[in-house]
């Protein structure tokens, strides 16, 4: 029997440098290092597009990029081992490692974890903070201790991250139990995306929140990656 034809890389595959960003594989599988290059940004899914981005605009060809798959942040308990193994594997390759992981959700055991291997990471508690900027944030939080932040990215897939992990494609019921204490959800926008801005709206819509759409860009991301790449 003949195989189907597959025009795109299988998900489970870390997505090779140089070929085009897809959501579903970096929410999976995340992207694999170049294996070039001085410093080595080991970054989460979520920020490969921003990354990528910043490298680009400021030509810092001296980083390389490895990001683990985006879906760890729905089990934060294993980002440590992950970012771990990734470190021991690639540090003797590179000058540097750089983890590009706030907190996200791990209790400060990431932190821990980076201590204990010597690698330096982001500052913050979560991406919502430093794509905010952390300050800026810190400010804002107990004014907004209702609100559901999504990025760029989680709005991509937002269905991968909120609505098929939840259950609430096949129990819609559910909403009130999950998102009965929210009232807005707040799109942090790294980029100035009328679609997204639309994609967005419809989930603020399906979650039954309010809607309030900030351009953040990429807030303090970029500031501690140049501070990284100047040394």
């Amino acid at each position: 029997m003949r195989r189907p034809r597959r025009d795109r890389q299988d998900p489970a595959e870390p997505l090779a440098p140089g070929t085009p960003l897809e959501d579903a594989a970096l929410t999976r599988a995340g992207l694999a290092a170049a294996g070039n290059g001085k410093i080595l940004l080991l970054a989460c899914g979520a920020l490969a597009h921003e990354i990528l981005a910043l490298k680009r605009i400021n030509a810092w060809d001296h980083l390389d990029l490895q990001c683990l798959p985006a879906i760890l942040h729905n089990s934060p308990e294993r980002i440590p081992d992950a970012v771990e193994a990734a470190v021991t594997k690639h540090r003797d390759h590179y000058n540097e490692v750089f983890v590009v992981y706030a907190d996200c959700g791990t209790g400060g055991l990431l932190q821990a974890r980076c201590k204990a291997l010597g690698v330096e990471m982001l500052q913050g508690p979560h991406c919502y903070s430093f794509f905010e900027g952390n300050d800026a944030f810190a400010n804002r939080a107990e004014d907004e201790i209702t609100a559901f932040y999504v990025t760029d990215f989680l709005v991509r897939q937002f269905d991968a991250f909120v609505t098929r992990p939840l259950g609430l494609d096949r129990h819609p019921d559910l909403r009130d139990m999950y998102f009965g204490n929210y009232t807005k959800l707040i799109y942090q926008a790294q980029t100035d995306s009328p679609e997204l801005v639309d994609k967005a709206k419809a989930c603020a819509a399906f979650l039954q929140l309010e809607f309030e759409h900030r351009v953040t860009g990429y807030g303090d991301l970029a500031a501690e990656l140049s501070t990284v790449a100047k040394r």
